[in-house]
């Protein structure tokens, strides 16, 4: 791998001043440096992301833990993130800013990392939460060498503000330590699937829709750089349609037997 990963980026549907939420696994990328001769570190792959964005872009990188729903307490100063080796990087940076729900805060860094800080959302993946601000940002989202299946939560955004029937919301109570080290209970809420129901996660067949409709930029996991990108406000409208006409069964969700 000779080429610069900042490159690489570039000619995978990321740009210059870009708004954009990372999902990542660096496996591959790592494993090809070290064949190619070189050693970079998780630090470097993020920094790689900084300089393809630049100064005028910003970066969010998911911090999910979920330690908070298994009653375990959650700490946003040192809470580390459970989504891999580059996140934790992120999580790290010196100019990131953490937002505040115990299981699915982000780290931002960049120019617009300001209208994240002291975000405090009660749900998950409400309009009040990353996901909107991302949205309202006309901001984009990327994967690198992760499915559908494994990488977009965004999904789960649109889910929620349509209200969707085959989720519902459920409320974590727990132990919350904030900024100033001062530990609370408090509570938040997820958009949870509907077990009971037997609901399943199945977006997959979502994501083959947006490639087919060109929504997806860049390469498939494993392919080439691995990275793709889409625009979140397209990503809302196109999968806002497909529950709007009833085809979230087969697409966004599955039932086990």
């Amino acid at each position: 791998m000779t080429e610069p990963l900042k490159d690489r980026w570039l000619r995978s549907g990321i740009e210059l001043g870009d708004t954009i939420l990372v999902h990542s696994n660096i496996k591959r990328t790592l494993i090809e440096s070290r064949r190619a001769g070189l050693s970079i570190s998780p630090t470097e792959i993020l920094d790689s992301f900084l300089d393809a964005i630049g100064p005028t872009g910003t970066l969010l990188l998911p911090l999910f833990n979920f330690d908070f729903t298994s009653g375990l307490d959650f700490d946003i100063r040192n809470s580390p993130s459970q989504m891999g080796a580059l996140t934790e990087a992120g999580r790290l940076h010196k100019d990131a800013v953490r937002t505040g729900h115990p299981i699915y805060s982000f780290a931002v860094i960049g120019n617009k990392s300001y209208q994240f800080k002291g975000v405090d959302n009660l749900s998950g993946y409400a309009n009040d939460s990353p996901f909107g601000i991302l949205k309202r940002l006309n901001g984009k989202i990327a994967s690198l060498d992760l499915d559908d299946q494994n990488s977009m939560t965004f999904y789960h955004h649109i889910e929620e503000i349509k209200t969707v029937d085959y989720r519902y919301f459920k409320t974590f109570t727990g132990n919350y330590i904030d900024w100033n080290g001062v530990l609370s209970e408090k509570a938040y809420k997820l958009f949870v699937r509907d077990i009971e129901r037997s609901v399943k996660t199945d977006v997959n067949p979502a994501g083959e829709l947006l490639w087919k409709a060109g929504f997806y930029k860049g390469f498939r996991p494993k392919v080439d750089t691995g990275l793709r990108v889409i625009n979140a406000v397209d990503m809302f409208n196109f999968v806002e349609k497909l529950i709007d006409d009833g085809k979230a069964l087969g697409t966004l969700y599955s039932l086990e037997s």
